[in-house]
């Protein structure tokens, strides 16, 4: 009955219609996942918002031919640590049209979207309160800074990520945390993996006050391991404990990643916690790598972690190479804030890949990319993020795969080519999942992952022959191709395969601010 409603008022809204829309997209295959809506209809944009889809003509002042496209909701990754001018227009290519930075977040609120309103903001963008953030301010009795590089020197300093925090300290934490949530934060960003040695009551308090503002927790789990004892399976079932007792929202990340060779456990323990009305969510990314600062708790305690985790120093990657030993050493010695890729499971693996592709084909796995920055060689040797407005990027400008093809990945290789799900669960999976994911408390995100009358015109237009990514971990420079259009609130970003360059229509994605 929803969809018949929603096609009668499109139609009698086109049919009453006067004046030309903004923008109409004719004649494409249009796919509303929330609604089931799954036929060649045109959609009329105007002021932002979808007015009108109809069997029949529209007029437009701009039309888009979409004959033999999908015509989508955009893509929204709540999962992106990348929200520079480049790290956005490497997502806009593929699709995506919203980000959140919610694993890690950032410290403090204000200060973060303060940035982001003077920066050149293609796509919408958010995030979530650090607790990695208030964690070394309490430590090291500073005030955070909004910017990642006071994450990563941190990383020299071994309290902040393995002491338990004295009362003193506990109550700044907690104290830095509510006051981002007051200012707006999507969330509490629990990025536990950098600094597991908080114990067991400061993990309960976060979940406590996430429940007390009625936000999610997004967690990175404190331990990340394929044996007992401090597996990864014990520290996911300490986050769905949490979420059971508190009834607090938590939202695992990156199960591909966070469960190693576990993630079928993992997986079924999940379903049996949302089969009992547990709140918990999950995501993941379609690769066998991560990326993290070289100088992690993971990759440097207990004394056994590489077998823990199965790798050696060629499991790292910086650049387009892996480390040496002697490189990996010396990294972690000097520059721990280095963020490095790592290998965990090799795709080219028959066992591996499919450990991956059981994460991404559950029905309850939401796609998110863990983008991350894009960085570059100085004529020093070090490595520094690329902030400028070239495009294409640089040549000599790298980064992991995932931050510049996921999206495009899921609909070239596990639609197309393998057919390990349907165009309209990976659409599914990609834009309504992550939105209803905040939506409870997010107002916004309601009118998001959608092609409804009435809905955000966030929209990705798109080939399905030839959608794919290019981005490989040698080059990940390389944007994805295949994307036809992009609109984000209704303007483009996108046209007729090419990035607009001046584009700066994104929006900030904000509770609101007590």
């Amino acid at each position: 009955m929803k969809t018949l409603s929603i096609s009668v008022i499109a139609l009698v809204m086109a049919g009453s219609a006067v004046l030309a829309n903004d923008v109409v997209i004719m004649g494409g295959r249009v796919i509303d996942p929330e609604t089931g809506l799954d036929a060649i209809r045109n959609v009329a944009i105007d002021d932002g918002k979808i007015v009108a889809i109809s069997e029949f003509e529209l007029d437009g002042d701009t039309v888009v031919d979409a004959a033999g496209h999908i015509v989508s909701p955009g893509f929204i990754d709540i999962h992106a640590h990348g929200t520079s001018l480049p790290a956005m227009r490497m997502q806009v290519m593929q699709g995506v049209t919203t980000v959140l930075e919610l694993e890690s977040g950032v410290l403090p609120i204000s200060d973060w979207y303060g940035m982001l309103e003077e920066q050149q903001t293609p796509i919408n963008y958010g995030a979530s309160a650090a607790w990695t953030f208030s964690r070394i301010a309490a430590f090291t009795d500073t005030d955070p800074l909004a910017d990642p590089s006071y994450f990563q020197d941190a990383q020299k300093l071994d309290p902040w990520r393995f002491d338990i925090a004295t009362q003193q300290q506990f109550d700044r934490i907690m104290e830095l945390v509510e006051e981002g949530l007051k200012e707006g934060a999507l969330g509490i960003g629990i990025n536990s993996g950098y600094a597991p040695g908080y114990g067991q009551m400061e993990y309960f308090a976060l979940a406590e006050l996430a429940k007390k503002y009625n936000v999610a927790t997004y967690t990175h789990t404190r331990y990340i391991s394929n044996t007992e004892p401090n597996s990864s399976f014990e520290a996911i079932k300490e986050l769905i404990g949490n979420a059971a007792i508190t009834g607090a929202h938590m939202h695992l990340c990156h199960v591909n990643s966070g469960s190693l060779r576990l993630a079928p456990k993992v997986l079924d323990m999940f379903d049996e916690a949302q089969s009992q009305g547990i709140p918990v969510t999950i995501e993941a990314y379609p690769y066998g790598a991560g990326n993290g600062v070289v100088g992690a708790a993971i990759f440097t305690t207990p004394d056994d972690w590489r077998e823990r985790i199965d790798s050696d120093a060629s499991s790292f990657q910086l650049g387009a190479d892996r480390l040496t030993e002697e490189q990996f050493a010396d990294l972690q010695a000097n520059d721990p804030g280095t963020f490095v890729t790592w290998h965990y499971l090799e795709e080219d693996i028959p066992e591996d890949l499919a450990i991956i592709d059981a994460s991404i084909t559950h029905p309850s796995v939401l796609i998110a990319s863990d983008s991350v920055f894009w960085s570059y060689f100085d004529d020093d040797g070090s490595v520094k993020f690329y902030e400028g407005d070239e495009w294409p990027l640089p040549e000599k400008v790298f980064s992991h795969p995932r931050s510049a093809g996921t999206y495009a990945k899921i609909l070239r290789s596990y639609v197309r080519e393998r057919g390990l799900l349907s165009m309209n669960e990976a659409i599914r999976k990609m834009s309504l999942m992550p939105a209803q994911t905040l939506e409870e408390f997010v107002p916004q995100m309601r009118k998001k992952g959608r092609i409804q009358v009435g809905m955000d015109a966030d929209i990705v237009v798109f080939d399905p022959a030839t959608v794919a990514d290019k981005a490989t971990y040698e080059n990940a420079n390389q944007p994805a191709v295949g994307v036809q259009t992009v609109l984000v609130d209704g303007g483009f970003v996108v046209q007729n395969g090419a990035l607009v360059l001046d584009a700066d229509g994104g929006v900030p994605i904000r509770r609101p601010v007590e």
